[in-house]
C-alpha cells in the first residue's frame, strides 16, 4: 500500500514530485555558477574601490583639479572681475558723481522752481479744483432729481408688483407639485411597489438559494482536484463539517418554517 502511493513523505502530489527533481539540477548547474561569479566580481570591484581608485583620487587627481580650479578662477576674475570693477570704481564712479553735483542738481533745481512748481499749481487752481465741483454738483442734482424719483415711483412699485407675483407662483407651483405627485405615484410609484413585493423579492429569494448551492457545489469540486493534483487533503464545507462533529442537531434539525408573504406585509 505504501509503494502504491504516487504522493512523497511529505505529502506532495504527483505533480509537484515531478517538477521538483528538474528544478534542483537547474539550480545546482546554472543558479550556482553564475551566483559564484557575481560575489567575486563583487568582492573584486569592492577591493578595486578601496585600495586603488580611493588612494588614487585622494593623493593625486584630487589636489590636481583643485589646483586647476584655482588657476581658472584666478584667470576669469583678471580678466572679467577687476578690469570692470577698476573701471567702475576709478573712472565711472567720479564722472557720474561729478555730472551729478555740477549739472542735473542745478538743472533740476531751476526747473522745478521756474517751471514745473507754477504749473502745478496753476492746474490745481484752474483745472483740477472746477472740474472736482462740477462733478459734485452734477452727482448731488442726479441723485435728487433722477435716482430718488426712479426709487420712489418706478423701483418700488415694481419690487412690490414682482414679490406678489413670486409668492403667488410660490402657491400655484406648490399645487403642481403636489398634483403631479399624487399622480407620479398612483401611475408609477403604487405598480412598481406591487411589482417588488410580489415578483421581485420572491424571485431574489429563489437566485438566493440557488446561488448558495451552486456556490458550495463549485467549493467541493475545487477541494477534490486540489486534493488530486497537489496531495492536499480536502477542506470540508462547513454545512458537512457541522453535520459530522459528533452532534446531529444541525443536520437533523428540521428548517424553520418560513413567513409567508401574507405574515411579512402584515
Amino acid at each position: 500500500m505504501e509503494r502504491d502511493n504516487p504522493r512523497s513523505p511529505q505529502g506532495d502530489g504527483c505533480l509537484a514530485g515531478a517538477v521538483r527533481i528538474p528544478v534542483k539540477i537547474v539550480a545546482v548547474l546554472i543558479v550556482l555558477p553564475v551566483r559564484v561569479v557575481c560575489e567575486l566580481l563583487a568582492a573584486l570591484g569592492r577591493g578595486l574601490a578601496r585600495y586603488v581608485f580611493a588612494p588614487l583620487w585622494e593623493y593625486v587627481l584630487e589636489p590636481v583639479v583643485r589646483a586647476l580650479g584655482w588657476v581658472v578662477a584666478t584667470l576669469l576674475r583678471l580678466v572679467f572681475v577687476w578690469p570692470w570693477a577698476a573701471l567702475w570704481r576709478y573712472v565711472l564712479r567720479p564722472v557720474g558723481a561729478w555730472l551729478y553735483a555740477y549739472l542735473l542738481a542745478p538743472v533740476g533745481r531751476v526747473l522745478y522752481g521756474c517751471l514745473i512748481l507754477p504749473l502745478a499749481r496753476a492746474t490745481w487752481r484752474y483745472v483740477l479744483v472746477p472740474v472736482g465741483r462740477a462733478l459734485v454738483w452734477l452727482a448731488a442734482a442726479a441723485h435728487r432729481y433722477v435716482l430718488r424719483p426712479l426709487y420712489r415711483y418706478v423701483l418700488t412699485p415694481l419690487g412690490q408688483v414682482l414679490g406678489w407675483a413670486w409668492r403667488v407662483a410660490g402657491v400655484i407651483t406648490g399645487a403642481l407639485w403636489r398634483g403631479a405627485k399624487a399622480v407620479g405615484w398612483v401611475l408609477v410609484g403604487w405598480p412598481l411597489s406591487q411589482v417588488y413585493r410580489y415578483v421581485l423579492t420572491p424571485a431574489g429569494h429563489l437566485l438566493r438559494a440557488v446561488w448558495r448551492t451552486a456556490r458550495e457545489t463549485v467549493r467541493e469540486v475545487r477541494a477534490e482536484v486540489r486534493r488530486v493534483l497537489f496531495g492536499t487533503p480536502p477542506r470540508e464545507p462547513a454545512r458537512s463539517r457541522a453535520r459530522t462533529l459528533g452532534s446531529t442537531t444541525a443536520a437533523d434539525a428540521a428548517p424553520a418554517d418560513e413567513i409567508s408573504l401574507r405574515q411579512r406585509q402584515g
